[in-house]
């Protein structure tokens, strides 16, 4: 169910370094860019997409025409995506969701989930956790937490925790699906999931 207040964004500004420096979006996985298979998943439940990518945007406008660089030079990080997508003029709804490129296997209800959590807790920010254990780059942020986020990346801030911890948010449990939230960093990990002869 599409959810027409919410933006998604696929953050895949990153380096890629664990990769070999592979831009890890564009990486195949079963026959496809992984970023194929995050926005298959994600794109039925928001009503807007977009990709934050520092690198290769001709590459990802091939998915979604909408992508956004980092406002911040020197690829500091997911928050930066955030950033990015909420000063973006183009912005519709009052919510945005991130998920990373590299993780393939996301939830079909995170979208509802997280905005559930926070309305009933009266959030600007809902976080994912699985085990106890946060999930920090799937965040579902209100954009009026753009100026306090703007402030804390140009005070030098950088941890995703961090900032959530400033904010009034909620942390939503999916421990009942795990392994949803696994991302693909390394050429091994993306061995281990690639489909065998």
């Amino acid at each position: 169910m599409k959810h027409e207040h919410i933006t998604g964004l696929i953050l895949a500004g990153g380096l890629g370094s664990r990769m070999g420096g592979q831009d890890k979006g564009l990486v195949e996985l079963a026959g496809q860019p992984m970023v194929k298979h995050v926005l298959d998943r994600l794109a039925p439940q928001v009503h807007q997409l977009m990709i934050n990518a520092n690198r290769n945007a001709a590459a990802y406008a091939a998915f979604s025409p909408w992508v956004v660089p980092d406002r911040l030079a020197g690829f500091v990080g997911p928050l930066a995506g955030l950033d990015a997508a909420l000063h973006d003029p183009a912005l519709e709804g009052d919510w945005v969701l991130t998920c990373p490129c590299d993780s393939p296997f996301l939830p079909l209800d995170l979208a509802p989930r997280l905005l559930t959590a926070a309305r009933a807790a009266n959030a600007q920010v809902a976080m994912v956790s699985v085990g106890g254990q946060p999930e920090p780059a799937f965040l579902l942020a209100h954009r009026g937490v753009a100026p306090s986020l703007a402030a804390f990346l140009e005070g030098g801030g950088r941890q995703i925790r961090r900032w959530v911890g400033e904010t009034q948010h909620v942390v939503v449990d999916f421990s009942d699906c795990p392994g949803a939230f696994s991302n693909i960093n390394t050429p091994e990990e993306l061995a281990r999931q690639a489909p065998r002869p």
